[in-house]
């Protein structure tokens, strides 16, 4: 099963604004989903972009234990979950910074629809929650919003 996952801050693989990363406000965009499965207890999302030049995703946001409402989370908010630690080995959203010139990158907001409360401590990483939902996961979606720094 398969969700599908909107933002009314980005069209879908369109570009991210400004006001959402590193060179703005960084605030998190708005995510809404459709499609939960019923037996639904809670939501992840993990954030991060593939196209960084390092040898895993660099991740912008890892968020769990958000209620599964249909109307997701709104812009600048952790949707009443509990935030991760990023790629900066901080806890939160941290909106994209790729390097100038390295070109556009992507940004996948991937949503799981999880049978049970993720058991968790607070900050960990994405592997970590990876890890804890491993079996607990009914449907996920995903999200890509793009974005690129020019060297002006």
């Amino acid at each position: 099963m398969a969700i599908v996952v909107t933002s009314t801050s980005f069209p879908p693989n369109g570009p991210i604004p400004k006001k959402h990363t590193g060179e703005g406000s960084d605030i998190s965009p708005s995510l809404s989903w459709s499609g939960l499965p019923p037996e639904t207890k809670e939501i992840a999302i993990i954030c991060d972009d593939p196209d960084a030049p390092t040898p895993e995703p660099w991740v912008h946001w890892v968020l769990y234990k958000v209620p599964p409402v249909p109307n997701g989370i709104a812009e600048g908010s952790n949707g009443g979950g509990v935030e991760g630690r990023n790629s900066w080995s901080t806890i939160g959203w941290r909106g994209p910074m790729p390097p100038k010139g390295h070109g556009v990158h992507h940004y996948h907001f991937r949503v799981f629809a999880l049978d049970a409360p993720v058991e968790y401590s607070p900050g960990i990483t994405k592997n970590e929650l990876l890890q804890r939902m491993r079996g607990h996961v009914l449907a996920e979606g995903e999200l890509i919003g793009t974005y690129e720094r020019r060297n002006e």
